[in-house]
């Protein structure tokens, strides 16, 4: 993954993270049960953090491109489509009677994968 890449799926993910925040605070929030909400926010949350890591790894890769950040970059997308991601698709099947809640098995495949990516990124701090 390019650096130009990076920053802007990241901020892709930032507008999309800011979008479901939005609606799950004022669509969401008296429709869901207090734990899917609690989960719903956990998936906001992780989605904007992981936005702004990707950005600041496609800020990192512009002055000096790395394995080490191409690997963080594409881990965290990945981590943030598997585990929020997957989170949304859990909360959606247990709401709406949808044959999806195989999507809770996603969430910790991708947590790895988040921690993967900061590994990665300290790599490429170590690997200077």
């Amino acid at each position: 993954m390019n650096a130009r890449t990076a920053i802007l799926i990241g901020a892709l993910l930032g507008a999309t993270g800011v979008g479901a925040g939005a609606i799950g605070s004022h669509m969401l929030a008296n429709k869901l049960a207090i734990p899917q909400r609690e989960q719903f926010e956990t998936a906001v949350r992780y989605q904007l953090i992981h936005a702004l890591a990707l950005v600041a790894v496609g800020a990192l890769g512009r002055g000096r491109p790395s394995r080490w950040l191409c690997v963080a970059g594409v881990t965290f997308v990945g981590g943030v489509l598997l585990f929020s991601g997957g989170l949304y698709t859990y909360i959606a099947a247990v709401t709406v009677p949808l044959p999806l809640r195989f999507a809770v098995h996603l969430v910790p495949v991708g947590g790895v994968m988040l921690i993967i990516g900061w590994l990665a990124l300290a790599g490429s701090v170590l690997k200077e």
